[in-house]
């Protein structure tokens, strides 16, 4: 980032991806294009063209130097990646992980709240507001096991989770700290009672780090009566701290109880800042509305905001989240929330209401 007393500058590298990507990716940039002048900061964007179809003429999902090319970026903002000739372990494992593991953006932070003018999916879904502090880099989603026996009557396969009790520490303390400011209840997915090595020490962990923080408590709760909770009382809980996959899991299950997964937003953090962020819708591509222009910008321009705030634009990133949320409020909204406006008319009215 270059920052003076007069010009504060960053370099933001998007990777529009496919589908629906890259019209949610346009929507964002250009809003955050006009706050840039309003608020007198400037931001570079790279735009880096890798996608399924980077694969298909390359066969990997970017450069062999696509780290690198991004390790000098102030942040990185995602679309989304994925189409349906590719299995989806090729384009996540070519892509978005390994940008998750080697700039260590350990935590991946989702909000979710009831949004002005926004329907609900369940009963008493008014006021929900919580927060999911998901571990982002090991747990279930580890690269160890494999396939044997391909092919075979007999074939089988292992995948071997990993918790390390440096990544459960780290993930529980943001965590903690987050819960302190909202409340003081930070409630840990579990499933100790079935999965009996991993799950009882990510408990341990979480448990010894909380007990650092005066005034947090954790509320340990088993993850399918977590995901009947959060259906059936959503606004009884507002911090969650889980593993890659049951963070995964829940922040879907609250995105759709709030109304739509498209309004979903995520925060892949570097915490202590030694390497760039990653901030991008919950969303996939949608291959099946790709292109009609009817795609919900609120997931990527709610992770706009995000990176303004992780940027330190807090004003910037303030009035974007008001200007969406406005847009909501007034019935403008988009096919999966019940709305008949494209993305395209949405958009112009978020950029009427920030004064370009």
């Amino acid at each position: 980032m270059t920052n003076s007393a007069s010009v504060r500058s960053y370099t933001v590298d998007t990777i529009p991806g496919d589908g629906i990507g890259v019209e949610v990716t346009d929507a964002t940039v250009r809003c955050v294009d006009v706050l840039a002048a309003r608020f007198e900061f400037g931001v570079h964007w790279r735009e880096r063209p890798w996608s399924a179809d980077t694969f298909r003429a390359t066969g990997r999902m970017m450069p062999v130097d696509g780290i690198e090319q991004l390790s000098d970026g102030d942040a990185t903002f995602l679309g989304a990646v994925g189409t349906p000739d590719i299995p989806d372990d090729v384009t996540l494992w070519g892509l978005l992980i390994p940008i998750r593991r080697e700039f260590e953006q350990y935590v991946n932070l989702r909000p979710m709240r009831m949004l002005p003018g926004v329907r609900g999916s369940v009963y008493d879904s008014a006021g929900l507001d919580i927060v999911i502090v998901r571990e982002n880099v090991e747990g279930e989603y580890s690269e160890i096991g494999g396939r044997f026996n391909r092919g075979r009557d007999d074939e089988f396969a292992v995948q071997e989770n990993v918790f390390t009790r440096k990544g459960i520490t780290r993930v529980a303390r943001f965590a903690a700290e987050l819960a302190s400011r909202r409340g003081g209840t930070l409630v840990s997915a579990t499933k100790s009672n079935g999965i009996i090595h991993t799950m009882p020490f990510w408990d341990e962990v979480v448990s010894e780090v909380c007990s650092q923080f005066e005034g947090v408590i954790v509320d340990k709760v088993l993850i399918d009566a977590l995901a009947a909770r959060l259906v059936a009382r959503p606004t009884s809980v507002h911090t969650i701290v889980a593993s890659n996959l049951f963070g995964d899991i829940l922040s879907d299950l609250v995105a759709g109880v709030a109304g739509s997964i498209g309004i979903a937003p995520s925060g892949n953090l570097n915490p202590e800042r030694r390497y760039p962020s990653m901030f991008e819708p919950v969303h996939g591509s949608a291959p099946d509305i790709a292109g009609k222009g009817i795609a919900n910008p609120v997931g990527a321009l709610w992770a706009g905001a995000m990176m303004l705030e992780h940027l330190g634009e807090f004003e910037a990133a303030g009035t974007l989240t008001t200007a969406f949320e406005g847009t909501l409020e007034a019935g403008i909204s988009t096919p999966d929330l019940g709305g008949t406006a494209t993305t395209e008319e949405f958009v112009l009215h978020m950029l009427r209401t920030l004064g370009a």
